[in-house]
């Protein structure tokens, strides 16, 4: 084997300078990087009350809320072990604090409306909607 240079090389001294790099390249395919906020410092007692105080109870009913309980959206008593948000996108943090400030910007046509909150209220309702799951 000749390389540009014209110095001849064996097959094995030119595999083994590839071999490492793809090696170590192979290491790093561990699917996408995680870009999900960090939900550290989000408090799910205050997004229960923040549920409340937005009028998601007005759609949606919710296990630790007795009045309102909403009927025209589903019901979230199970929400944290549900695989999808509004059966199209993947319920992870970062989807879902987008998803309950602008549901119509994640699903055109939904009749969820976007609703007006800081990043720290959509932390707190994801932190608290990732809570409900069945006991």
């Amino acid at each position: 084997m000749q390389d540009l240079n014209g110095s001849h090389r064996s097959k094995s001294r030119t595999f083994g300078r590839w071999l490492i790099p793809a090696c170590l390249s192979l290491t790093a395919c561990d699917g996408p990087p995680d870009r999900t906020p960090a939900l550290g410092d989000a408090n799910a007692a205050e997004g229960r009350q923040l549920v409340t105080a937005k009028g998601c109870v007005a759609c949606h009913t919710f296990p630790d809320v007795t009045w309102p309980r909403g009927g025209l959206g589903p019901s979230l008593e199970d929400f944290g072990r549900q695989g999808l948000i509004a059966g199209r996108l993947p319920n992870q943090p970062g989807v879902l604090m987008q998803f309950v400030r602008n549901a119509p910007g994640l699903v055109p046509g939904t009749a969820m409306p976007a609703i007006l909150m800081t990043d720290q209220e959509a932390r707190d309702v994801t932190a608290y909607l990732l809570t409900l799951k069945p006991r």
